[in-house]
């Protein structure tokens, strides 16, 4: 019999509204023995069966919830439904790549799972105690779902640390090559599925470098933190006339410059400058260098709320240097991926950092993550990329 976790009087609430986390202030008590990962059935005051959830007892989420359905088990016909759920789902979608996001955590019911497909291999990430007791039936629900493909692990995110858990990476299944080219709008790219940040590609700006290609016409563009480049691709795919990288990596140009070569784009076309972003965006405005489009696509910069105002002030810095290097009326693409980041405090970051410019700045198109990425009704929190096309205008 499954150990049970009872919830204080009240603490009940989020969940019938389904929402997935249950936090440690919430849990009274637990009857029965629990072990890191378990399946505990989660129980009101009153004894009313609410939920069946992964116990997390190092975690402040003490609990995520795997089904709020008691008539439910959590076994391997579980992970493979919610598998093929979550596939039928991304199928309605007519997402232009052969790479896409199968599991984006709670918003596909599966707390603590990541799963993205890159053409023949499948990348894994279990980010929750929960999700990692459960690894071998998530491989076999994988194997199942795509019995043709490699698998590969990338486990090694330090969040992994909040619940007891150490990092994790290597080869699950199968011959998982070192890079593996995915398609893109009409666009070749490579996916380090093996070294690359996060699952190995930011399938997540999809829809947003489609954004991009689109204003891209007849424009001299700056791409900051560019990575493998992917932006610059689409906004060279879009007419732009010249695009200039930048990111501190020397690797991750090297990267982008065979991305850009494998889509027959002229080295003429553009440059890739290894430099710290913050100064080179200060350089620029010193030495009078403006574009007609800079896109800012930074890391994240806020990890707990403690960080919070610290990471709105870089916001707002690194979004002031950004529109002094903006052409009259021209267009600044700028992105937050830090999900305890709001919508409404970044547009209020990007209009103070506009008055500290000294410029005008009108909002023309809000962006988010791609569609793969969807998020669920009663979980706001999967979102956590937000964007914005903004004109800078001279006062």
């Amino acid at each position: 019999m499954a150990a049970k976790i009872i919830l204080n009087e009240g603490r009940e609430k989020s969940l019938t509204m389904r929402h997935p986390w249950i936090f440690s202030k919430a849990v009274k008590s637990i009857s029965g023995r629990a072990n890191v990962g378990d399946t505990v059935d989660v129980m009101s005051s009153r004894g009313k069966w609410l939920a069946r959830a992964a116990y997390s007892p190092e975690s402040q989420i003490r609990a995520r919830v795997w089904t709020f359905n008691q008539g439910e088990s959590v076994d391997h016909v579980f992970f493979i439904n919610r598998l093929q759920k979550a596939q039928a789902r991304k199928a309605l979608l007519g997402i232009p790549s052969n790479a896409y996001r199968l599991i984006a955590g709670e918003s596909d019911e599966l707390p603590g799972v990541t799963i993205d497909v890159f053409d023949h291999v499948v990348v894994m990430q279990l980010l929750s105690a929960g999700a990692e007791k459960q690894r071998e039936k998530i491989i076999s629900a994988i194997e199942r779902v795509f019995p043709e493909a490699a698998i590969y692990e990338r486990s090694d995110v330090n969040v992994r640390e909040k619940e007891g858990l150490e990092q994790k990476t290597g080869v699950v299944k199968g011959d998982v090559p070192n890079e593996v080219i995915i398609q893109e709008h009409g666009l070749s790219l490579t996916v380090d599925v093996k070294k690359g940040h996060k699952t190995g590609f930011y399938l997540d700006q999809r829809d947003s470098r489609e954004v991009a290609k689109r204003l891209a016409s007849n424009k001299d563009v700056l791409n900051c933190f560019s990575y493998t480049c992917t932006f610059a691709c689409a906004a060279l795919a879009g007419g732009a006339t010249h695009v200039t990288n930048i990111d501190v990596s020397e690797d991750a140009l090297a990267r982008g410059k065979e991305n850009l070569l494998r889509n027959y784009f002229k080295d003429t076309q553009f440059t890739q400058q290894k430099a710290d972003v913050f100064n080179a965006l200060r350089d620029y405005h010193a030495n009078g260098e403006q574009f007609d489009m800079v896109i800012l696509d930074p890391p994240k910069f806020v990890d707990s709320k403690s960080t919070l105002n610290r990471a709105a002030r870089g916001y707002k810095d690194i979004n002031m240097y950004a529109m002094h290097v903006v052409r009259e009326g021209g267009l600044l693409l700028t992105f937050t991926c830090s999900g305890l980041m709001p919508t409404d405090l970044f547009q209020k970051i990007i209009a103070d950092a506009a008055l500290d410019a000294g410029k005008d700045v009108r909002f023309i198109q809000r962006l988010g993550q791609a569609t793969d990425h969807s998020v669920l009704a009663t979980y706001p929190q999967g979102e956590y990329l937000r964007g914005f096309v903004c004109q800078v205008s001279n006062r």
